[in-house]
């Protein structure tokens, strides 16, 4: 995987290439996030996680802002779903941005989004016996989840490929994260 893509700026939300470019970034992080946990940091795992699943988000938003803009009642929440949603994707809207997307025919998006934000708690919180400020009581649980999550990327980046400018660098992070994953689920 090509760590570099990370650090590239990431083109405009209205040129062609941004949802390639977030889809790269989506597949990067889940990446880093299961090589943080073959070296057993388990939070940074999380963390990279989450933000490998934001990205996807990102994406996804990208992919399909003239439906969702169509589905939204007021003008003024198209234009925040044009110039905030899509290139930032808050952590405090991502809920309502995976309903909606959901809404649209992404079945389970607001699912996989539940699964991230727990992992993004863990990322702060680490391992909480109480589960007073985590979900998680060990890391192995977390990393049970930081594993379903990356697989959840690579199941969205699959089912939009058809419709992305795919890349051979996309083709490339996809294929060596699709190994890495293998090697986990077969543990």
């Amino acid at each position: 995987m090509n760590v570099e893509v990370l650090e590239k700026p990431l083109p405009k939300p209205s040129d062609e290439g941004y949802v390639s470019a977030r889809l790269l970034e989506a597949l990067a992080e889940g990446g880093l996030a299961l090589r943080f946990l073959k070296e057993g940091l388990v939070r940074n795992a999380a963390g990279k996680a989450f933000q490998a699943w934001r990205a996807l988000v990102a994406a996804l938003l990208r992919l399909e802002l003239d439906r969702l803009k169509a589905v939204v009642k007021s003008d003024e929440e198209r234009k925040w779903l044009e110039t905030t949603a899509v290139p930032r994707v808050p952590t405090s809207r991502i809920k309502a941005l995976s309903q909606m997307l959901e809404a649209i025919g992404y079945d389970d998006v607001s699912l996989w989004t539940a699964l991230s934000l727990n992992l993004h708690d863990y990322q702060y919180h680490g391992p909480d016996p109480d589960m007073a400020m985590s979900k998680y009581s060990s890391r192995v649980e977390a990393a049970y989840d930081v594993v379903k999550l990356v697989g959840g990327v690579v199941k969205y980046a699959e089912r939009i490929k058809p419709r992305v400018k795919w890349s051979d660098e996309l083709d490339k992070t996809l294929g060596e994260l699709k190994e890495e994953l293998g090697k986990w689920i077969r543990q």
